[in-house]
């Protein structure tokens, strides 16, 4: 078996080649392909395969019931919560509010990211950076999918290619208490396409539906696809219909279209998240031809009059990167479309959660750097912005550094706005 340091050793590697896309580790088989710039990767995986190591088993009978050990929502969570923020619980047996949702994004979504994002809402749902289904079954499962009970509801994204993989890690992701499991079929980075899987995989609509099968019969949470409208030359509406039809049948619930197809030769995916034009109306007639699947759009959305238009037409939309870097989109929209009484909470009380957070973090040997890096849009547009970011990103490098630094940033803040002069 991986040790828990290859295995997050590897995924920190590929984290690296993929900064900000919607994908996550890779297989040993990827990692095998990739050559000399993983050679030490490489050694690793290959004392670490070469011991004779099996992925866990789960009986048929029990995978969906599995439990982990120990609790895998940290146990030292405070009750406490910002005014008008309610504690959400696991959305098991009933129906996840889809309207609103943020991408899994690579080296973004992690649990520190979606902790600061559910303080602007309450009831938006978070997914976690994609991670390959081999890296669950076979590394350090609890750092990979650990999360704390703030952040429901949240799903977890996969990557894989593999069925009985893929079932496994479902399993085990659903034992530590996602509230979803997401497939990922959208991402067109040249490196998932050597481990065939992300956006090649539609052109492989049997193989998916496989996977779906397999992981719905491993889980009682609902298990979802996250695709293009396309890929390369296949873009037109007969392809794209037989690949929703077909994980459909497998059991798929819901399907979130990325409203750009992918083109799998010759773009980056950062160029792949805006050169291929959007093309919203597919992801309407998805809806309209799959009544009974919910729809989710993504792709390019940043406005709260873009999400009313695209609500008429389909269940839901997932926001990506706008969400990231200006999150009181997030409140706004949540007034929105929810209409309840939450407000936006103040910014020294968000501090104030965060302090707190980033103290119990801490006390666990969490860099103080993986937190303060998602709060750079705490101050988004307003004045204070750039002292914001300057005192985070200066004083997180310093000797020494403390959440204490967080308080110091916000009086740098607040003192650089004319109303607190």
């Amino acid at each position: 078996m991986l040790d828990p340091r290859s295995a997050h050793k590897l995924q920190l590697i590929y984290a690296s080649l993929n900064k900000g896309t919607d994908i996550a580790t890779m297989t040993a088989a990827q990692l095998i392909g990739l050559g000399i710039q993983f050679s030490i990767a490489l050694m690793v995986l290959g004392v670490a395969l070469g011991g004779g190591g099996r992925p866990c088993q789960l009986r048929p009978e029990t995978r969906s019931r599995r439990r982990p050990e120990t609790s895998p929502c940290w146990p030292h969570s405070p009750a406490a919560r910002l005014p008008g923020m309610q504690r959400n619980g696991p959305v098991r047996g009933s129906v996840i509010d889809r309207r609103l949702s943020v991408a899994p994004m690579m080296d973004w979504t992690d649990r520190h990211c979606r902790y600061f994002l559910r303080q602007f809402s309450p009831r938006v749902l978070l997914y976690t950076e994609m991670i390959v289904a081999q890296a669950i079954v076979r590394g350090d499962r609890r750092h990979l999918l650990e999360f704390d009970p703030a952040e429901h509801p949240v799903a977890l994204q996969l990557g894989g290619a593999e069925p009985t993989t893929l079932e496994e890690a479902a399993a085990i992701g659903a034992s530590f208490g996602y509230d979803e499991i997401n497939l990922n079929v959208g991402c067109p980075s040249d490196r998932v396409q050597q481990a065939t899987f992300g956006a090649c995989l539609m052109a492989r609509p049997r193989l998916v539906a496989d996977c779906v099968r397999a992981m719905r019969a491993a889980v009682s949470v609902p298990v979802t696809v996250k695709c293009r409208i396309g890929i390369d030359d296949h873009d037109d509406w007969p392809f794209l219909r037989g690949f929703v039809a077909a994980v459909a049948e497998a059991g798929c619930e819901v399907v979130i279209v990325h409203a750009r197809k992918a083109i799998l030769r010759g773009l980056t995916p950062k160029e792949n998240r805006e050169v291929p034009p959007l093309m919203y109306e597919r992801a309407w007639r998805v809806k309209r031809e799959f009544p009974a699947l919910a729809v989710v759009v993504n792709g390019g959305l940043r406005t709260v009059p873009q999400v009313a238009e695209q609500l008429a037409h389909v269940d839901g939309v997932m926001l990506g990167r706008e969400a990231y870097h200006n999150p009181y989109l997030l409140p706004a929209l949540h007034r929105a479309v929810y209409g309840d009484a939450f407000e936006t909470p103040a910014a020294d009380a968000i501090v104030g959660r965060m302090r707190s957070y980033a103290e119990r973090e801490s006390a666990r040997g969490t860099p103080l750097r993986s937190i303060t890096r998602h709060m750079l849009g705490l101050f988004h547009a307003q004045v204070g912005a750039r002292a914001w970011r300057h005192a985070l990103s200066e004083g997180v490098n310093r000797a020494g550094a403390s959440p204490a630094l967080l308080a110091g940033a916000l009086r740098a803040a607040l003192a650089a706005q004319p109303a607190s002069r």
